[in-house]
């Protein structure tokens, strides 16, 4: 049960602090669950990451599912998959009752200037942590650069992307293995 209030809170927190959604939480997660409780493993964590950008829906949610059941079972899956909701189900909540209320100008439109800027930092920061993981040969690094351009550019829409990568990936192995 201590596992399960550990993760629980862990998500809770980095979604409560976190703007930008699930990438941005990533360093605050591999602090907390992977350094600081050595609950996962920083290499597994970054798999589920990685996995959890392909799946359908939000990605904080599916990667707390992930790591929650990696950790502790159903029962971890459940508690880290409600820490990493609730945050943003209660600040929406205020948010959208608030809105009417608050002034859409002046200090708070500096606010959330502010909050816009640093969550593009957070999102930086989750890039660099990702890329460290997946940039293992220079063919990962020439296929990166080459999804994201074509992302940019909106050459190919996502889920195709994600579905030739994979296959390019399979290729690649295959490869491999017939030189071998």
């Amino acid at each position: 049960m201590k596992k399960n209030f550990i993760l629980f809170k862990a998500y809770l927190l980095a979604g409560a602090f976190t703007f930008s959604g699930g990438m941005a939480m990533l360093p605050v997660i591999e602090k907390e669950l992977c350094e600081k409780r050595s609950l996962i493993d920083k290499n597994i964590l970054y798999e589920y990451t990685t996995l959890s950008q392909t799946f359908p829906g939000v990605i904080a949610l599916t990667n707390a599912c992930f790591v929650g059941k990696k950790v502790n079972g159903a029962s971890g899956m459940l508690f880290a998959g409600i820490g990493a909701i609730l945050p943003a189900y209660v600040l929406m909540s205020i948010a959208t009752i608030l809105y009417r209320v608050i002034p859409q100008n002046g200090p708070m439109l500096n606010a959330l200037v502010a909050i816009r800027a640093t969550s593009a930092s957070f999102l930086f920061a989750a890039a660099y942590t990702i890329a460290r993981y997946n940039f293992k040969s220079k063919g990962s690094i020439i296929l990166a650069i080459s999804c994201f351009i074509i992302t940019i550019f909106n050459i190919i829409e996502a889920p195709f992307l994600i579905l030739v990568s994979g296959l390019i990936g399979i290729i690649i192995a295959h490869v491999r293995k017939v030189k071998r």
